[in-house]
């Protein structure tokens, strides 16, 4: 199989604000044909990156090129913007036109630019056509931008957190969405916080904190190198498993719904979690053994979890 070719290559990016160095000197290369997560909490710099590679901000220093121009030139950025889509955060259009009315007067912007009813096949949205875009709940409205930031059939689609705020279901509609694109041959580059979001679609990431990209490969080598042990989970095992658990293993927590989490170092660590569990006669509904995840990875990376898009 051929190599595939660089669409995105960033060299010692920073941008700073005053004394805030909001992008710290970060380098990455980004393959045409793949989705490339950036992943980080609020405030980590992800959306800064991207609209620096939109041609958005300026660059205090380093270097970048999308598509093989460089964003540092103005001469480029007419080309690049004409070849790129974007969906950014908090993404809204108007309220009274339908989902056709808003295609066809996105695209009317450009010279060239997907039919209207093409798109709307594109996002599955066939039966929704017609149906004014502030009665769209809100995974359908994420839809809609998703088509909107391929109007222009871009080679590369920039999607600023596209699911925050979306309940499960809306969540795995946008999923299908972007891994339609990727099957159609488009790049995406994907901003996001949700760990499973990385695990499920990306086949590059790169992790972001404070402005650093820490860790950078796919979710399965990262997960190999940075995920850790396995987990048991007792299912509804509360505070009297907990208390029997912590006596015989190290890292032990009872979450908020009951379960107990405890670390398995050892072989030996799961047959004294059984053994304990027998003679302790303790009540729970279910245990399994879980492997590591892309939580698990953030977690050994930065000593915390992701709340709502926040460290805590």
């Amino acid at each position: 199989m051929p190599a595939k070719e660089t669409v995105i290559e960033v060299n010692s990016l920073v941008k700073k604000y005053g004394a805030l160095t909001a992008v710290d000197n970060i380098s990455f290369k980004v393959k045409s044909g793949e989705i490339f997560a950036f992943c980080g909490p609020n405030g980590a710099g992800k959306t800064t990156t991207v609209e620096m590679l939109e041609c958005l901000r300026v660059p205090t220093s380093g270097s970048a090129k999308v598509l093989g121009l460089d964003i540092s030139k103005r001469s480029d950025l007419s080309k690049i913007r004409s070849r790129i889509g974007v969906l950014p955060q908090e993404f809204n259009t108007f309220e009274l036109l339908t989902v056709r009315e808003s295609l066809k007067f996105f695209g009317g912007v450009f010279d060239k630019h997907l039919d209207a009813d093409e798109l709307i096949k594109i996002i599955d949205m066939e039966e929704y056509s017609n149906i004014l875009y502030k009665n769209l709940s809100g995974g359908l409205k994420q839809r809609v931008g998703v088509a909107i930031s391929l109007v222009n059939d871009p080679e590369v689609i920039f999607l600023d957190e596209p699911t925050t705020g979306l309940d499960p279901k809306a969540r795995r509609g946008v999923w299908e969405v972007l891994q339609d694109l990727k099957k159609s041959g488009k790049t995406v580059f994907l901003t996001t916080h949700y760990m499973d979001e990385v695990e499920t679609l990306a086949d590059n990431v790169a992790v972001i904190l404070s402005g650093k990209i820490v860790a950078e490969g796919t979710p399965r080598r990262l997960i190999s190198k940075y995920g850790g042990h396995q987990t048991l989970v007792v299912e509804g095992g509360g505070e009297s498993t907990y208390k029997v658990l912590k006596n015989r293993m190290k890292d032990v927590e009872l979450e908020p719904n009951g379960d107990v989490l405890a670390k398995i170092h050892s072989k030996s660590d799961l047959s004294d979690a059984f053994t304990a569990l027998n003679e302790n006669k303790v009540d729970y509904d279910r245990f399994s053994v879980r492997g590591a995840t892309f939580d698990d990875v953030f977690l050994n990376l930065s000593g915390k979890k992701i709340v709502e898009g926040k460290l805590e």
